[in-house]
């Protein structure tokens, strides 16, 4: 997975491309843990994530928690099969999705 971040006064956008799993999601959670100090919009692009798998949806998860804390979090561009993870799951209820 490549993790394209974009940062600018308290927003952080990241734009993550290939698979988040069992292998990539630690290398998620890691930046977040270090990126995540003193903002208050993050912005997950999701455009050229071709997979999510549980262990991805427990960082993104676990990133929704901290940003409710201190800010906002949405996600955005969600092709149809990140989507229908989504829906299954039930996060498209607990996730602003755009």
């Amino acid at each position: 997975m490549i993790i394209e971040k974009e940062a600018k006064d308290e927003e952080l956008i990241l734009n993550l491309k290939g698979r988040l799993d069992t292998s990539t999601s630690p290398q998620l959670d890691e930046e977040l843990k270090k990126s995540l100090s003193g903002v208050k919009s993050l912005i997950l692009n999701l455009k050229e994530l071709e997979y999510l798998s549980s262990a991805g949806l427990r960082i993104i998860l676990s990133a929704q928690k901290t940003m409710n804390r201190q800010g906002k979090m949405k996600i955005c561009n969600v092709n149809d099969a990140i989507m229908e993870v989504f829906d299954m799951t039930g996060f498209a209820d607990i996730l602003t999705i755009e």
